[in-house]
């Protein structure tokens, strides 16, 4: 492949928007990396291709690192390997300075498999335009009207298809403004870790659609159900947040400066339900899996990885670690996801030996000493994150020592104060005030349960004095298994 340094790319105006949180005073020495200094990296370390061939063919709300260090590199060997342009606009809802950082850039960055040795990043180019969810509506709304778009995907958490109006304001809005320009077909694709993401959105959008005050509201709907697809997914990739040390050592190692470097775990899948409105991209050539019905990858995923890794976030961080490789190197640690990965699995549709295959293979991920997952991180949002991932096998199961240590666990992290060791929640005040005036730590127990969705499981005595139970050893620092 032979590239050009013309400096032509996907960079589009500033906007007068703030500028990234990496400053260029500590990177002095390095220049920038864009399409103009490209041909300085080795040709084994640029994008399967050429960013210039690409046109905007997916549209992608959530321009965060999971994104950038997933489905973007699904779509950029689907694009190389097919010849095919398929190019993403990616959306920021909020986050103005990655925006600016990525036009810079001419869209590109770094991705770079967390193992041991030297860092080897490589520069993906499957991101043609950045663009701002309010200041650049009108460019994402023309892209929505388009057909050349059949494709739109997000990453915007669990917790932003119920809180984040704006969100699905600007989606309804723009499949609307679709339907009333020529209503092309279009597949709407969640990349989120909930079960039946691709229902749960579409159901939030036709909801949004239903309440509307739109005159052709019914007609949109009929629409929608003829003539947009939501499938669901499953994807998978530890990506830890990029720090500023990070970015440091993955441009000394580039020799460019890079803004926006995401750097994850070799590890990745992405599982699709085959049920597209539309034309798609062939990101099966890029390794993904396509299948009928995603419910056993899905239900797998959310329980065994999803679900240790919020029991390691609050275990660990009541026993003092702060990564997920400090939790393996404790004494307790793999013994634990060990028996979390057996007792769960007794709730999984399938055969043992997969789930037990599957849980070694967590062993082996959680391990790796240079992935630096910081447990406050995924124990963040955990009030969103938990009824998804525990509350199911805690129905399914009694007893459940090993969700019931995890639930403890939780519980530990709130307080009447509000959440420790540096983890964040929506619902932070809620979490508080159920630990205010509580007749003892039952009680606490069953409020946070009710609280979180789980009424049925608040109303059962054992679970609640058996959650407990584990709250002084905790509390001390000792985690039993």
């Amino acid at each position: 492949m032979t590239w050009g340094s013309d400096g032509l790319g996907a960079a589009a105006t500033p906007l007068g928007m703030t500028a990234p949180r990496f400053g260029i005073q500590e990177y002095m020495g390095y220049a920038e990396l864009s399409l103009a200094t490209l041909d300085r990296v080795d040709e084994a370390r640029r994008p399967r291709i050429d960013p210039r061939l690409l046109r905007p063919r997916i549209v992608h709300v959530g321009l965060g690192a999971f994104h950038r260090a997933h489905q973007a590199l699904f779509t950029e060997e689907a694009a190389a390997r097919s010849g095919e342009p398929w190019g993403i606009a990616a959306v920021a809802p909020r986050s103005a300075a990655t925006v600016e950082a990525m036009r810079a850039q001419d869209c590109l960055y770094t991705v770079t498999d967390r193992v041991p040795g030297p860092l080897r990043p490589r520069v993906a180019g499957a991101i043609v335009e950045a663009l701002l969810m309010r200041a650049d509506g009108a460019r994402l709304r023309d892209l929505l009207r388009s057909e050349e778009v059949p494709v739109v995907t997000l990453t915007v958490t669990e917790k932003a298809y119920h809180r984040r109006a704006d969100v699905v304001a600007r989606l309804a809005g723009g499949l609307a403004g679709r339907y009333r320009h020529g209503g092309a077909p279009i597949s709407v694709v969640s990349c989120d870790n909930m079960a039946g993401n691709g229902r749960v959105l579409a159901t939030v959008v036709r909801e949004f659609v239903a309440a509307s005050h739109w005159p052709d509201r019914e007609r949109l709907l009929d629409w929608m159900a003829a003539s947009v697809a939501f499938p669901d997914t499953v994807v998978d990739r530890i990506v830890p947040a990029t720090t500023p040390g990070d970015q440091r050592e993955v441009s000394a190692a580039l020799g460019l400066r890079d803004a926006v470097p995401v750097l994850g775990e070799p590890y990745r899948q992405w599982v699709l339900e085959d049920r597209f409105a539309a034309t798609r991209p062939p990101w099966e050539l890029g390794g993904a899996v396509f299948v009928a019905d995603v419910t056993p990858y899905q239900l797998r995923k959310l329980r065994l990885l999803n679900g240790a890794h919020s029991a390691m976030a609050y275990l660990g961080s009541a026993a003092g670690c702060r990564t997920v490789a400090e939790v393996l190197e404790t004494g307790w640690g793999e013994r634990f996801v060990r028996a979390f990965g057996a007792e769960v699995a007794a709730t999984l549709p399938g055969p043992a030996p997969e789930a037990a295959a599957y849980v070694d293979r967590l062993v082996e991920r959680f391990r790796n000493p240079e992935l630096r997952h910081l447990l406050r991180q995924i124990g963040s949002d955990g009030s969103a994150k938990i009824p998804e991932r525990w509350f199911d096998p805690l129905r399914a199961l009694r007893p459940a020592p090993m969700l019931e240590l995890a639930l403890a666990a939780w519980v530990n992290a709130t307080g009447p104060d509000g959440l420790s060791f540096g983890m964040t929640d929506p619902q932070a005040q809620a979490l508080a005030g159920c630990h205010r005036g509580a007749a003892g730590p039952g009680e606490v127990v069953a409020r946070l349960l009710r609280l979180t969705g789980a009424p049925d499981l608040a109303e059962r005595a054992d679970l609640t004095a058996a959650v407990a139970a584990h709250l002084p050893a905790l509390r001390a620092g000792r985690v039993d298994v």
